[in-house]
Formats: structure tokens, sequence, C-alpha cells
């Protein structure tokens, strides 16, 4: 009898810690199953005389009930745990499905494309690999030109590239077209600059080229004006700088008006008020002769943006490597932009 309540008190105790199926197998086997421990004592009772079977018989056979019953009861609450647990509540709103969204530079490319095409441009492409004759050659940069070097180059090989710029399509496509015509020319470019906040190995640049039989910086200016108007803001004001490219003559760097101080000068702007957005100038001579072109009979008009840049200015962004990181938490705030 001693014996029968120590196994009650086991069986209790083990009955608390059972969470699973399993758990719950491995304590039938052990006190109900075929070779549990009462199934023992029944054994033993071979060697009892009538009036002590009867007795012992009976406590055994009480234990292995009450044990029976609440392994049903245990069993009959976890089948219903199981069910609760995999029921499916159909008053809870659904789970919204996960949905894509365009990179914040491509919103950006696409953006400053719909501008110059309402303004009538069409949009032209040009390959990433290129010959050394378009990239540089036919643009006004001879072998020796110094200008190369502000363009460290990926080289591949038997005169080919990965393109440094946007304007080996401006030859291609004037090799192929008669003027009057407008383009803009999207696309990746590729330099061997080091990754920082405002550089990249990798880049986007937006190029425009506009050609006809009498194209003047007026024309390069008003252009400039309304596509920075609509894209930074029709309260953004604009100042062209004179500088150098191989392939414009003029040329000219063309700043806007920082967004953060209204020009009056802050951290964001190197304390001038300015924000350089592109590069731009008339068609140098030499680039038409190379496609063929009579510089005495036509004229025309090119300019160029980093779409990276144009995107940082737009969205008040600091640094470019945050584009390329692909942190969630980051481009999912671009979603609802349009």
């Amino acid at each position: 009898m001693k014996d029968l309540g120590t196994i009650l008190n086991d069986f209790q105790s083990e009955i608390q810690d059972v969470h699973n199926e399993d758990d719950l197998n491995r304590i039938k086997g052990k006190y109900v199953g075929r070779k549990s421990v009462l199934n023992d004592f029944f054994q033993e009772m071979k060697t009892l005389s009538p009036d002590e079977k009867k007795d012992i018989g009976q406590k055994i056979n009480e234990l292995k009930s009450f044990i029976e019953k609440v392994l049903m009861d245990k069993t009959r609450v976890m089948e219903q745990e199981k069910k609760t647990k995999n029921r499916v509540d159909v008053t809870l709103p659904g789970k919204k499905q996960w949905s894509g969204s365009f990179h914040p530079i491509i919103m950006t490319m696409y953006h400053i494309v719909d501008i110059f095409q309402s303004l009538g441009f069409r949009v032209e492409t040009g390959p990433e690999i290129e010959t050394d004759y378009y990239n540089f050659e036919a643009l006004n940069f001879p072998p020796d030109h110094p200008a190369r070097d502000a363009q460290d180059s990926f080289f591949l090989g038997q005169g080919y590239l990965l393109r440094t710029h946007t304007s080996p399509a401006q030859v291609r496509i004037m090799e192929k077209t008669k003027p009057p015509f407008k383009v803009v020319i999207p696309g990746k470019c590729y330099r061997r600059d080091p990754m920082d906040a405002s550089h990249s190995l990798m880049f986007h640049q937006i190029e425009g080229l506009v050609v006809a039989n009498k194209i003047s910086m007026g024309d390069l200016k008003g252009t400039i004006e309304i596509f920075a108007h609509r894209f930074f803001g029709a309260d953004r004001r604009l100042r062209f700088r004179p500088s150098f490219f191989p392939f414009t003559e003029p040329s000219a760097e063309v700043d806007v008006s920082c967004g953060i101080c209204g020009g009056k000068g802050c951290r964001s702007c190197g304390h001038s008020g300015w924000l350089e957005v592109m590069g731009a100038g008339l068609v140098h001579p030499n680039v038409f002769r190379s496609t063929g072109y009579n510089p005495q009979e036509v004229r025309g008009f090119a300019f160029g943006m980093g779409v990276e840049r144009s995107t940082l200015l737009k969205f008040g962004v600091p640094d470019m490597r945050w584009f390329y990181e692909n942190d969630m938490s980051f481009l999912e705030q671009f979603k609802t932009v349009r």
C-alpha cells in the first residue's frame, strides 16, 4: 500500500509537466501500459493469499482507473487546446500583403525623364560597354587630354571600357539622326571612385541633347529653368557658372538654391546657399565634326546630371550609400512618393 501511494504521488507530479503528445504517451506507458509499474504489481499478487489478493487487487484497480481518467481528461484538454490554436478567427483583420515599389533612384530618373518628355524630348539609350572612341575621342577627349584623368575608368581590354558618362550616346544618336531633334538619355555609368557619401563606382546619369539650325545659350537656360522649377520647386533660384567640358563650348555648371536654408547658407550647402545639379553647354564644333555634322550649319546644347545627386537634393538624404544598403525601413519611406 505504501508503494501504491508513492506511485500515485509520482504520477500526479509528472502529469503536471505534460505539454505535448509525446510526454502524454510516455506517462501512459509508464503507469498503465503493458510494461507499467502497476502491471508489475499484478504479477507479484500471485504470491499473496486470497484475502490479500482481493484487498490489494481492489486498490490497484482503483488507482489504475484514477490514472486512466486523469490521462483521458488530459488528452481531451490537449486536443481542445490544439483545435483552439489552429482555429481561424474570421473576425480578425486580414494580413496585408507586402507590396514592392520603385527604388527612389529609379523614381527620380522616371520623374526627370517625364519632365523632359513633356517638353518634347524623346528617350534614347546607349550601350554601357563602350569603345574608347565613343567614350572619349569623339567627344573631343584626345588620348593625352588631361580631362581623362577626372574619369578613372574600368578598362576591359581591346579598346573597350565601361562608359564613364552617358555622353557617348550623343555621338551614336547624331551618327544615325538628322537634325532637328531633342533627346534625353538615361542610364548607368561607371568610374573607379571610392564609395563615400557622394560617390559610387556605379551611378546613374541623364543626358540631354538638342540639335537644330539655330540654338543658343538662351534656349539652354530656358529649358533648364523649366526643368528645375518643376523638379525642385517653383521657389528655387538658378545660377549658371562658367566651367569647362571638352565636349561643350561655352560650358557652365548649373546650381540651384539650397532648399534647406532657402539660399541663406547652411551645412548642407557648405554655407554657400547653392547646390550644384548639372553641367551644360553648347555642343563643341569638334563633336559635330566627329559625327559628320557641319558646325557652320547646325548648333546644339547638351546637359548632364547625376540621378543619385538629384535624388539626394530632392529628398534631403545626406548619404548616397543609404540607397544601396537595401535597408527596407529606409526604402519603404519612398513607397508613397509620386
